[in-house]
């Protein structure tokens, strides 16, 4: 399977908005996708930019993705925060996704974040099992917590 792994482009995000309500439906989520695609894209290609994101590509059609952006830990510094590593429904178990979680890991590295932070369902045992594979630290002290804005 020849899948490109690459930076993503201001006309991705339509493809990546797409995977993200896909994400969104496989955690019976659908009902919390708020944002519009415009918004979206401004958010990631706009004049202040918040969010980047790695696409992999198979045939020319984006399949996956890893969106992050920047976090600041008053005791590490600059961490990478991933927000979503999603690959399509139908080509999961080909590593694709860990094609994608490896560009992501080496940006971070390379562009000298202290490390990277994501949060993962409890019950998703399949990508507990994957990034059980990069020897993370699961937190299971810290409580989620968020506030909205109307």
């Amino acid at each position: 399977m020849n899948v490109i792994i690459r930076k993503a482009v201001r006309e991705d995000c339509y493809s990546i908005f797409n995977l993200v309500k896909e994400l969104a439906k496989f955690e019976d989520a659908s009902h919390e996708v708020t944002i519009t695609l415009e918004q979206f894209t401004q958010d990631g290609f706009g004049n202040s930019p918040v969010w980047g994101a790695f696409v992999a590509e198979l045939k020319g059609k984006i399949v996956g993705i890893s969106l992050f952006y920047d976090r600041f830990s008053t005791w590490k510094g600059r961490r990478l925060y991933l927000e979503d590593l999603v690959v399509t429904e139908s080509l999961r178990g080909k590593k694709i996704g860990k094609k994608l979680f490896e560009a992501t890991l080496e940006y971070g590295q390379s562009n000298l974040y202290s490390g990277m932070v994501f949060q993962v369902l409890e019950w998703n045992e399949s990508a507990i099992n994957f990034y059980r594979k990069y020897d993370p630290k699961f937190d299971n002290e810290w409580l989620n917590v968020a506030i909205g804005f109307k």
